[in-house]
C-alpha cells in the first residue's frame, strides 16, 4: 500500500498515446494520477471534464495530468475523442496499478459488496515521492481541491 512522503512505486501499462507510460521516465515534473472507474459513465466524466477544464493551469504548475482505469486503449481513445480531453489515459486492466497504489478494493452499492475501482488520486511530486493521496474522492469540486493543494505546495 502506498503512502504519503514514501517514493511512488514504478509501473509501465498502455497509453492511450499508443506508447506504454512508465513512472520513473516521467520525474521531472509533478504527476497527478487520478483513479476513476470507468469510460463514460456520469462521475467519471465530470472528473474527466473539470481536470481537462483545469489542465492548462496544471501545466503552468510543471504538473501533468493522467487518467487510469481498467478500460482498454479502445475505450480510452473514445472518451478522449467525445471530452476533447488533452491528457493521456493509461489502461490497467489487469488491476497492477490499482492494487499497488490501493485503488482495488471492496466496495458496496445498493447494498451489494464487490470488488471494484475505489476513486483515487495521488500527487507525486518530481523526485518521485508521493505528496498527497485523496481516498474516496467526490467528484464535485475535486479537481480544483487539487489544484488549490499544489499551488501551497510549490
Amino acid at each position: 500500500m502506498i503512502k504519503e512522503n514514501k517514493l511512488a512505486p514504478n509501473f509501465k501499462i498502455p497509453s492511450s498515446n499508443n506508447k506504454e507510460f512508465e513512472l520513473k521516465k516521467n520525474k521531472d515534473k509533478f504527476l497527478l494520477i487520478y483513479f476513476y472507474p470507468k469510460d463514460n459513465t456520469p462521475g467519471c466524466t465530470i472528473e474527466s471534464k473539470d481536470f481537462s477544464k483545469l489542465y492548462k493551469d496544471f501545466r503552468k504548475l510543471n504538473c501533468e495530468v493522467i487518467g487510469v482505469s481498467k478500460d482498454t486503449i479502445e475505450s480510452h481513445k473514445k472518451f478522449i475523442n467525445k471530452f476533447k480531453l488533452p491528457f493521456q489515459l493509461l489502461s490497467d486492466e489487469k488491476n497492477i496499478v490499482l492494487k499497488k497504489y490501493g485503488a482495488w478494493g471492496e466496495k458496496s452499492m445498493y447494498g451489494k459488496k464487490f470488488m471494484g475501482i475505489k476513486r483515487t488520486s495521488v500527487l507525486i511530486n518530481a523526485k518521485g515521492k508521493i505528496i498527497k493521496i485523496w481516498n474516496n474522492v467526490k467528484v464535485k469540486d475535486h479537481a480544483n481541491e487539487v489544484l488549490n493543494f499544489l499551488k501551497e505546495v510549490i
